[in-house]
């Protein structure tokens, strides 16, 4: 039996498809507006490639637009996340997603299940969202962060809203700041608020964390974000999928 497991985030949807136990293929597309119709997309892609039907293949979803399509299981995105995070880095006991509107920290019992968690969506701030529009207000792309925030010394940036944010980092380039010191200095103030975030869950000093999520693409923030939890940040390739991972591997149980 195949399982798609099928995470619909604010800015990207990812699918992935497991045979038994094994992953076999993976699709990541901009969601674009259409959550809907992303997750359609993924559907036909999968289906077409491995010559899937409803009685040889699983749909299982998660994230902001799961129930937006017919699925045989939809499950919440913490449950998913923790689950994905074991697979990725079994025996994980602290996970950081950090998504495109919302951050996710979660603690895990060792073996996948969710022990505790928080979640910051209802601001842009320490998201992969206010590093795009301070990146845009930079006038650099935002493939280009680690790079040019590494040539970068940080610059104190005091406001965490966006819109004020972004102002301050207009006034700074007014006053001749270095864009790259800006660049250094926007992913310091998201590690600053995730690490406060973070501490509520009272994690044992230097226990390691699994860093997930669209931004954990970037090697130079996961350094930031290290040096302000205290410990090890690992990331992985398959990071930005660990949703959907998790909906696979749970759905794989559940049907």
């Amino acid at each position: 039996m195949y399982y798609l497991g099928m995470d619909s985030g604010s800015t990207t949807t990812k699918g992935v498809l497991f045979l038994d136990d094994q992953l076999i293929d993976k699709y990541l597309i901009p969601t674009g507006g259409d959550p809907r119709g992303a997750m359609a997309e993924i559907v036909d892609r999968f289906t077409k490639e491995h010559q899937l039907t409803k009685d040889t293949m699983k749909l299982i979803t998660t994230g902001y637009g799961r129930k937006l399509i017919d699925s045989d299981l939809a499950i919440t995105e913490i449950s998913c996340h923790g689950k994905g995070a074991e697979y990725l880095k079994p025996g994980i006991k602290q996970v950081i997603d950090i998504g495109g509107q919302d951050c996710k920290t979660i603690q895990l019992n060792g073996k996948g299940t969710v022990v505790e968690f928080n979640m910051n969506d209802r601001c842009a701030a320490g998201t992969g969202r206010f590093v795009e529009v301070m990146m845009r207000t930079l006038g650099e792309d935002i493939t280009k962060l680690d790079e040019f925030a590494a040539r970068g010394k940080p610059v104190t940036i005091n406001s965490m809203c966006t819109v004020f944010a972004e102002s301050e980092v207009i006034g700074m380039i007014s006053k001749g700041e270095k864009r790259e010191d800006i660049a250094c200095g926007v992913l310091h103030s998201i590690a600053k608020r995730i690490s406060g975030q973070y501490s509520k869950l009272r994690p044992k000093r230097g226990e390691e964390v699994l860093f997930t999520g669209g931004l954990s693409r970037s090697t130079q923030f996961a350094e930031v974000l290290a040096s302000y939890v205290h410990a090890p940040v690992h990331t992985n390739e398959l990071s930005q999928y660990a949703g959907a991972i998790g909906a696979a591997l749970i759905g794989q149980r559940k049907l």
